[in-house]
């Protein structure tokens, strides 16, 4: 039987990658990664994404270079009328290309693996991709899972503060998720994937937020003040660093005054 190993790596420094991940990584034969059309067009940002993930991997596997594997990522539509289908049909697509690559480049008795930036359990496709694989009934396939490092984790740590107050709750969101935020949940909220920079339309000015991009990399970068004071800013750092770079992967917590 295959197995597939889903590996959280955190958020990009090596010196977070688990003792549990290391043994993971050293037992695999090949490592998949998703080569997505628009990294193509753009060798920078391929070797840099890439460039992490080989970096860490020849740190910490023994015996000679470890084989990656590129699988050609679907095209998604991003702005989609139906977003959750749209999400939908492309996780099917990735599965399919997955599920032939592990078919192609590992043996009847083969282990592969997949390299989770962070933890593999918070805001990554994988596991979703993966249950598509074994529903499929093609591929006889068992799967292990390692946890990483959150990006939460990590910026918590970078700004030395903790997320949340005595009795609070935590509420972790997307951008396009964070104007639902229920009420009461709003006291301290983690935020992924906002390219929009959406706190400057749901938190107040005087909102305190620590904001933070390529956690644990040499490209980090750390802002904290509060919305009124910093979200402009926060907005032009992200976007002249997501130009300068290519790709960009940030977070941010964001905690109401009145509950200070």
């Amino acid at each position: 039987m295959r197995t597939l190993r889903v590996i959280g790596i955190g958020p990009g420094d090596p010196r977070q990658v688990t003792v549990q991940a290391i043994e993971a990584m050293n037992g695999v034969d090949a490592f998949l990664v998703l080569d997505k059309s628009s990294d193509r067009k753009n060798p920078a940002v391929k070797q840099s994404l890439v460039g992490i993930r080989r970096e860490i991997v020849d740190h910490y596997v023994e015996g000679g270079a470890a084989r990656f594997v590129e699988v050609d990522d679907p095209p998604r539509d991003r702005d989609p009328a139906d977003y959750e289908a749209e999400v939908r049909r492309w996780h099917l697509a990735r599965a399919e290309r997955i599920e032939r690559a592990l078919l192609d480049e590992t043996g009847d008795d083969g282990v592969a693996g997949i390299l989770v930036w962070g933890d593999p359990a918070l805001y990554d496709s994988t596991l979703r991709i993966v249950d598509d694989i074994r529903a499929r009934g093609i591929l006889d396939l068992a799967v292990e899972v390692i946890p990483g490092v959150t990006s939460a984790s990590a910026l918590t740590a970078a700004h030395r503060i903790l997320a949340n107050r005595i009795g609070e709750p935590i509420h972790v969101t997307t951008g396009r998720r964070l104007p639902d935020t229920p009420p009461g949940a709003d006291s301290n909220q983690i935020v992924m994937l906002d390219a929009d920079c959406t706190f400057r339309r749901t938190a107040a000015p005087t909102d305190q937020i620590w904001w933070g991009a390529y956690l644990g990399t040499p490209d980090e970068i750390l802002i904290a003040g509060t919305v009124g004071e910093v979200g402009d800013e926060i907005a032009r750092v992200r976007e002249e660093a997501r130009a300068r770079i290519g790709w960009i992967m940030d977070i941010y917590l964001v905690r109401t005054a009145d509950s200070a």
